[in-house]
């Protein structure tokens, strides 16, 4: 069975012999190896147990050939693992190996991603960041938007506050956009209301991420997917790292109240997401206690695809 992995996550080519690179071929096995050039003839150059190997223009990227995608997307893929199926070995080829990301792509998207359903769960890998949202590799260098408000139920101001590029992640589809590209979701993975608050215990001190200041309060994240409220407190900023005293807990109202005890940690803090889900798929997700008046909730079900 054809495995289609993030670009970085996959089989690495450097690692195989010419016998084993004929295999790979003749099983239409996708691999993946490390750019080593854009060159003049706007093809991508690597090198394979010995053997110069190249990348025809056309064959960097499904959607090259019809203008979809620019060669700046290309270049940019020098010195990074991209991923491709072999199309012909070095004796068919002047002695060198021919190789194609577009049809590993466009495998990709056919035998994997299409069939994909919203609360579907796949790995993804973070690209790079913007102020919306992260976009991800979701297999074979196909990318996916995570949009910043479906990265936990506590607020960030930025995605940078959730993710780092480079991180392996575990999303949910939540839906495709206008072009059919799949749109992530975080948030339903990393616990209901309840099942993080269960977590802490009132009494405990523990640290926390200021995530807003309010005219009424201070919202203090004690995790991605819960957040507590102290009392205002002049100089804290978005993203500081405070210690809190729990107050109390109230599932009722869905509300934690905090004490801040000390405003002077050293150093940064970041919470690394903490899954409650981690295989299968979703189908309706309720963030909200039973006897909350406030209704946080998902259903994957409407979102038909």
């Amino acid at each position: 069975m054809v495995e289609y992995t993030p670009e970085g996550k996959g089989r690495d080519a450097r690692r195989l012999s010419e016998a084993q690179l004929a295999e790979a071929f003749a099983a239409g096995s996708i691999l993946e190896s490390t750019a080593l050039a854009f060159d003049r003839d706007r093809q991508l150059v690597f090198e394979l147990a010995g053997h110069p190997a190249r990348m025809p223009h056309d064959e960097c990227a499904a959607g090259v050939a019809q203008g979809a995608v620019r060669d700046v997307a290309l270049l940019t893929r020098v010195g990074r693992p991209t991923c491709f199926r072999i199309l012909a070995l070095p004796g068919e080829a002047g002695g060198a190996y021919l190789l194609s990301r577009r049809l590993a792509q466009e495998e990709c998207r056919a035998n994997y991603l299409d069939a994909l359903a919203p609360g579907d769960l796949l790995p993804c890998a973070v690209t790079h960041l913007e102020s919306f949202g992260a976009f991800c590799d979701v297999g074979c260098g196909i990318s996916a938007l995570l949009p910043i408000d479906c990265m936990s139920v506590s607020r960030i101001q930025s995605p940078a506050d959730r993710v780092a590029v480079g991180q392996t992640l575990t999303c949910a589809v939540k839906s495709r956009d206008v072009q059919g590209r799949l749109v992530l979701t975080l948030r339903e993975l990393l616990g209901t209301w309840q099942e993080n608050a269960d977590r802490f215990r009132a009494g405990e001190t523990v640290v926390g991420l200021v995530r807003s200041v309010e005219s009424y309060g201070v919202f203090i994240e004690l995790a991605p997917n819960l957040a507590g409220l102290a009392e205002r407190c002049e100089g804290l900023r978005p993203g500081q790292p405070v210690s809190v005293f729990i107050k109390s807990i109230l599932p009722d109202k869905m509300k934690i109240k905090l004490v801040i005890v000390n405003r002077e940690l050293a150093g940064p803090l970041f919470f690394a997401p903490r899954y409650f889900v981690t295989e299968g798929r979703l189908e309706h997700w309720v963030y909200s206690t039973p006897s909350s008046k406030k209704r946080i909730e998902t259903d994957f079900t409407a979102a038909a695809l």
